[in-house]
Formats: C-alpha cells, structure tokens, sequence
C-alpha cells in the first residue's frame, strides 16, 4: 500500500476533509433511534427545529456561508422515506455499519448528491470496505469519506487511508480518550454522535466542521439534553417532542484538544492564505504551550531534587548539550538561534519555582 497516492479532499458543510488539519465533526444523528411509531414530521423523527422555528442562523466560520439551524453534520437514514429529508437537511448522508449490506438503501443514499459516509461494518475486511466506498463514489458524485467506528481498529484505519487516498474519519462517541490515537494514527476527522448544540465553532483548533459554541442554533440547553450515547433517544421533552441528545461538551474539548495538539505534531499542512496559515500556527503555539507548561512542572520538580537548586544550582554544560540535541531536530534554527529560546525557558522556570518555594 502506497502512502504516496493522490489525496482526494471531501468538503463537508464547509469544512475540507482529508487534507490540512484535522476537523472536528460534531453532530452524527441516526434516525434509525427514533421511536417505532409516531408521525413522520421533523421533531418526531429526531431533526431539530428548522431555522422559522428557532429564529436563529448557524455561523460555520470565518469567511464562510452562513447555514440555517435545523441543519446536522451527518445523518444516518432508517429507510428510503427518510432521504428526502437527508437530502434537504443534512450536510452529509451516513452509511450505517449495520445496514452495508442493504444495497437498495445503500445505492439511493449514495445518489443524494451529498458527501457520503461509508462506515465499516464489523469484522468487515478492508477490502470490503474500500469496495463499498468506490461503488458509492461510482453511484454518487465521488465524494466519499470512509468512517472506522465502534471498536476501533487504527491500525485498519490507517490502511484504509493509504490504500484508498479518500479521507478517514473516526466516530470517537463515548470514547474520548480514543481522540488523540485516532489523529496520531492518521484520521483526516473525529466524529461525534448527537445533535449539534450550536452550529459554526471553529474553536481553537481551527478545524472544526461544526461545533458548541455560544449560540445554541438548535434551541436546545446544554444541560437539559446533556448525555453520553451520541446518537441515542434522549426521551421526551416538555412540549412532548421527541428529543435526541446534544454532543457532550467533555467529548468535544477532547477532540478539539486531539485536532490542535496532536495535529500540530503529526499532521503535515501546506497552508494556501494567510487566515489558515495563522491558523496553523495557532495549532503550533497551543502544542508548544502545552510542552512549556508540561516542562515547568517538571522543572519545580527538578529543583526538589537537587542538591542545590535555584540559580546557583544551574548546569550549564549540560544546557549546552540540550541546545545542541534540539539543534539536530530544528536545523532551521540552529544552536545560536536556539540558545535564546532556551535560556528564556530554563530562567522562567527557575523563576516559577522560587515563587512557588517563597509563597
């Protein structure tokens, strides 16, 4: 398998999956959760209010397209009567892993004319998978994104990416700690299940496809719908309207904190304006303060453990061979460049823990 094949890039709701960062995809619903009997309206069938019955509009981003509410990222159809309303209101059409087989439902989600999301079915073997996403691409218009979900295989996931060069997602509902191995292992996105809470954050990742922000769009309180299942039945609200569950907010700052820190290292990007390459480097700096105030800590420690601490306990020969070892992995820079950023660094943190000691 070639990593060297052609990357193909998917947008969704705006948001470019499949090269540049990592996107954070918040609002996977299934409609196959909805009760078994009920009309067919909107709220019955787990959609949120349409924009006249919230009077509020979604902002997806900077310099992008406003979007009404009542949209969602992704959405799984139960059968063929839903797709009309995928159609209309959906920013993608999802593939569920247990219905794969079922090619009627398969092949009339693929010719929606939205972004396909193919998931992996389980014990699904990577060929089979990668051949159900180019018979969708053959079906549809090409645009096809491929989902590793339930119990996560990154390795596969990886594979799929390399062999097929269509964007990889993982759907990390319920498990965020799973965030930052997906986007090591070469996830273009991480999925989350549930109703958006508000449309547009591109939050501090600068990735993100749809998010929590300050405006919920959907109407609904974070606390009154807050749950973990993503795309499972929350009940019945007060109006007696079927309700689903928002997106945690725990799992979305996880995947946000996976997309920024773990993308910044990782994930390689040739920004094109300058609003993504600040972006970019917006990634960078919140690793690289990630590492400082990591490293801190450890100085204080350093300090307890010393015979002679503070300032006076300094070893400067031993900063000299830091400086050189970093030099090797930032030749740009070199140790005269270097030797600066370091000293600044080291002194802050003897600073710090002598505050500390005298507080």
């Amino acid at each position: 398998m070639s990593s060297t094949l052609e990357r193909r890039v998917v947008t969704l709701g705006g948001a470019r999956v499949g090269a540049g960062p990592a996107v954070v995809i918040a609002g996977r619903i299934s409609l196959r959760a909805r009760p078994a009997a009920g009309p067919h309206d909107a709220r019955a069938d787990g959609w949120p209010p349409r924009e006249a019955d919230t009077g509020r509009t979604g902002r997806l981003g900077a310099g992008r397209e406003h979007r009404p509410a009542g949209r969602v990222p992704l959405v799984e159809p139960a059968d063929a009567g839903d797709l009309p309303a995928v159609a209309a209101r959906a920013d993608g059409v999802v593939i569920g892993a247990s219905w794969t087989r079922d090619i009627p439902l398969v092949r009339a989600a693929a010719t929606l004319g939205l972004p396909v999301v193919v998931e992996r079915r389980p014990s699904a073997s990577l060929e089979e998978w990668l051949g159900l996403a180019d018979y969708c691409a053959l079906e549809g218009g090409g645009e096809v994104i491929l989902c590793e979900t339930g119990r996560l295989d990154l390795g596969l996931l990886r594979a799929a990416r390399e062999a097929s060069g269509r964007p990889v997602v993982a759907d990390v509902t319920g498990r965020p700690e799973l965030s930052a191995a997906a986007v090591a292992a070469g996830a273009d996105g991480l999925v989350l299940g549930g109703l958006p809470a508000a449309q547009g954050a591109h939050g501090a990742g600068g990735g993100d496809a749809h998010g929590l922000g300050g405006d919920d769009a959907y109407g609904h309180g974070r606390d009154d719908t807050h749950g973990h299942g993503g795309d499972h039945a929350h009940g019945h609200g007060g109006d007696g309207a079927y309700r689903m569950e928002v997106v945690d907010p725990a799992e979305l700052r996880a995947a946000r904190e996976a997309v920024t820190l773990v993308g910044a290292l990782l994930r390689p990007e040739t920004p094109a304006t300058l609003p993504e390459c600040r972006e970019a480097i917006d990634r960078v700096d919140a690793a690289l303060a990630t590492l400082l105030e990591r490293r801190a800590a450890l100085a204080g420690v350093v300090q307890t453990l010393k015979p002679v601490g503070g300032f006076a306990g300094r070893d400067m020969e031993r900063e000299r061979s830091l400086v050189a070892r970093m030099a090797r992995r930032a030749p740009t820079l070199g140790e005269e460049r270097l030797a600066p950023v370091m000293n600044a660094v080291i002194e802050a943190g003897l600073h710090l823990a002598e505050e500390r000691r005298r507080a």
